[in-house]
């Protein structure tokens, strides 16, 4: 294939490429540009040496985010789905590694990896290549002994990459869990199959707080090596429940509380308006430790109020949406599953992350797609809408070439795959 015929193929794709979540995917740029210099302080980046360098950073992660996202969307889904698998195993080794010299402990917590001057999550990478493998593994599934194989299958890789995340990241390993559980439903699998699991899942999840609250919390003792985190998570869940308990008359800001109290007065101060005091004026990202990456949705409350909080909230159902709207109307069920998994990551992690500003569950440090600062959640994120966005492309144009065989005007449509071999 000529340079002329690859330009000629690329200009024919373009027609192709799904714009409604290039807007919805710019829109969450633009909101993570202004909420990232709104959050900004002196005292949140006093270790970076500056304001403006974390941010040009972030927005460097940005815009290669962009770059693979328009990209990745010219891949065929077919070659995804088998780089997911390779992106699996890495993804198991890099969350090995994190317990060895090469893992770096932040905040207490010892879930990042430094490979070559390079500070990232393994479980941000993780949770995208297992949703890959999952729903390709779903889709095989044709008789009742192929959902019996696969599902095993299915499930050993997420208990296996789960377990090791639980490890130091408990609500990470409980959300992608879920969204396997959820791919399991949509992918018509028996209850028997799933609904056992998920029991098995909230009985481990239950019986693992009462023994870690009352035989080491209850009785001032710790937890050494790779559990010790299940004590931070558990005290997290019973501050929040102590919290909820204590009458306002009785209340105080302790170093316990701190965060997810001035979280609550930034929402509360911009709930007092419907666009809130507008941007650059908040008051409690000077105070607020984590204001640009855990609790940055209490700051976009307290600058751009209700009606802000409720546009950033639809761009995000908008995602799932737009995901129901791509799956029901081709019949390629891998694409499908994998489309819907992607979206429903990317939603029920921003609506956790919401969910926690407000006070209504215990942190998690689960960050807001796209908005919170990190530059693994970012380049992530974009994969995310690279990978629903070539399946969007590619299921447009079998549709349209299966509309010019009957019109007998094939020479409008291109390839399915963009094939850049010279």
């Amino acid at each position: 294939m000529s340079i002329s015929d690859i330009k000629q193929n690329l200009r024919k794709q373009m027609r192709y490429i799904d714009r409604t979540y290039w807007v919805l995917f710019i829109g969450l740029i633009i909101v993570a540009i202004i909420s990232l210099f709104s959050a900004s302080s002196t005292l949140a980046f006093k270790e970076d040496g500056g304001i403006l360098g974390p941010i040009l950073s972030q927005v460097v992660f940005i815009v290669v985010g962009i770059g693979l996202a328009f990209m990745i969307q010219f891949l065929p889904s077919r070659l995804i789905r088998t780089l997911g698998y390779v992106g699996l195993i890495l993804s198991f080794i890099m969350l090995i590694l994190t317990f060895t010299p090469l893992g770096v402990e932040i905040n207490g917590a010892k879930r990042w990896l430094k490979l070559f001057g390079i500070t990232f999550q393994p479980s941000e990478f993780a949770k995208l290549t297992l949703i890959i493998v999952v729903s390709d593994l779903f889709s095989k599934i044709q008789t009742e002994e192929e959902q019996k194989k696969y599902f095993g299958i299915a499930i050993g890789c997420t208990m296996v990459i789960c377990g090791i995340i639980f490890l130091g990241n408990l609500s990470t390993a409980v959300l992608l869990g879920g969204i396997v559980i959820l791919l399991a439903f949509l992918a018509r699998i028996h209850i028997k199959y799933w609904g056992s699991l998920l029991a098995i899942i909230f009985a481990i999840l239950i019986g693992t707080y009462f023994i870690v609250n009352e035989c080491y919390i209850e009785k001032g003792r710790t937890i050494q090596g790779p559990l010790k985190r299940l004590i931070t998570q558990v005290e997290r869940i019973n501050d929040m429940i102590d919290e909820n308990n204590t009458p306002i008359e009785e209340f105080k800001i302790t170093d316990d509380n701190y965060q997810r109290s001035h979280a609550k007065i930034a929402i509360a101060r911009g709930g007092a308006s419907p666009l809130g005091v507008l941007p650059g004026n908040s008051q409690q990202r000077n105070v607020l430790p984590q204001a640009f990456s855990d609790y940055i949705f209490a700051i976009i409350v307290e600058e751009w109020g209700i009606l802000g909080a409720i546009a950033l909230i639809f761009i995000y159902l908008a995602i799932l949406f737009r995901a129901c709207i791509t799956s029901s109307k081709y019949a390629d069920y891998s694409a499908m599953l994998m489309v819907m998994g992607l979206a429903l990551m990317l939603t029920c992690q921003a609506l956790v992350s919401m969910m926690v500003s407000v006070g209504i569950g215990p942190v998690t440090g689960q960050p807001l797609p796209m908005i919170s600062r990190g530059g693994t959640s970012a380049l992530i994120t974009s994969l995310y809408f690279g990978i629903i966005m070539s399946v969007s492309r590619e299921q447009s144009i079998l549709h349209a070439r299966q509309q010019a065989v009957t019109n007998e005007s094939l020479d409008d449509v291109p390839d399915i795959e963009l094939d850049l071999t010279l």
